[in-house]
């Protein structure tokens, strides 16, 4: 049975070093997420970013539009977001209803970027330059170094529905001298290339996409998936029974939410300690 990778203490410890570097500071930093429509998930996980927003001292402003608005609105209001001093990071939690999400996102100044999406942010990351990282994949390196494995020159598979998700996480290993590729969830050939894996990272939000027939015996997964099961309980893409096989699973919830949202809040530090 393998061992379950842990994401809560971890973000404690983040969120405590963050709040207390924002005790320490003249002015706190402030973030602005903008909502659309009214997706229950995306309500949930900005409702959560302002709660651990609040309790590290981040000021926190929502901007809530209807389904229907039109993109050239969110626009303005980014815009305007990023002339303001006292909103130094700025999200906009998708998906969206139908906005082309890259427009809207290449709006954001990279310096307030803290989902780390813009393209000069993924450009930054690649040339080793200053920048905002992506929390996702902030959080999925610290769980699969929390396994306190050997990583070098290991090789990592990361599943996805879209390979900008898989780019900063693959760069993030290849700093440390990890191989990994992308692999498109319906991939020819697919479950060839999973079983090669070391190392496996999914997000593709399909419950029980991932079974142990498809693995390496040993392998680390860290599950990015949050679905709903029947029972309305939060599972992730892996299948249970994956932990007969793998050495390490993230857990699911606990797992990747909680560590990405910590790295979040450490974003929007780093944010208003890169425009000052």
């Amino acid at each position: 049975m393998s061992e379950l990778i842990r994401g809560s203490a971890i973000a404690h410890r983040i969120l405590e070093k963050t709040k207390n570097t924002i005790g320490e500071s003249e002015k706190p930093p402030g973030l602005a997420a903008i909502l659309v429509g009214d997706d229950e998930a995306s309500h949930l996980y900005v409702d959560l970013k302002e709660r651990s927003a609040k309790e590290v001292g981040i000021y926190f402003e929502k901007i809530a539009f209807p389904a229907d608005v039109k993109q050239e609105v969110i626009i303005s209001a980014i815009e305007e977001l990023n002339t303001r001093e006292d909103i130094h990071g700025i999200l906009v939690q998708l998906p969206l209803p139908t906005q082309d999400a890259d427009a809207v996102i290449a709006t954001i100044h990279p310096d307030k970027d803290v989902d780390g999406f813009h393209q000069i942010s993924q450009e930054r990351l690649s040339d080793d330059r200053p920048g905002l990282v992506p929390p996702v994949a902030l959080s999925v390196m610290r769980l699969i170094q929390a396994t306190n494995q050997p990583l070098k020159d290991k090789h990592a598979v990361v599943v996805s529905n879209n390979p900008i998700f898989a780019e900063p996480i693959l760069r993030l290993m290849h700093s440390i001298g990890m191989g990994g590729n992308y692999v498109a969830p319906d991939a020819g050939a697919f479950e060839a290339k999973l079983r090669v894996a070391d190392i496996l990272v999914v997000a593709v939000g399909r419950e029980g996409f991932i079974t142990k027939s498809l693995l390496k015996e040993g392998v680390i997964i860290i599950d990015v998936g949050t679905n709903r099961n029947e029972f309305g309980k939060l599972v992730g893409d892996c299948d249970t029974d994956v932990r007969e096989i793998a050495g390490f699973k993230s857990a699911v919830p606990g797992g990747v939410g909680p560590l990405t949202v910590a790295y979040l809040m450490n974003n929007v530090l780093k944010a208003q300690q890169m425009q000052k």
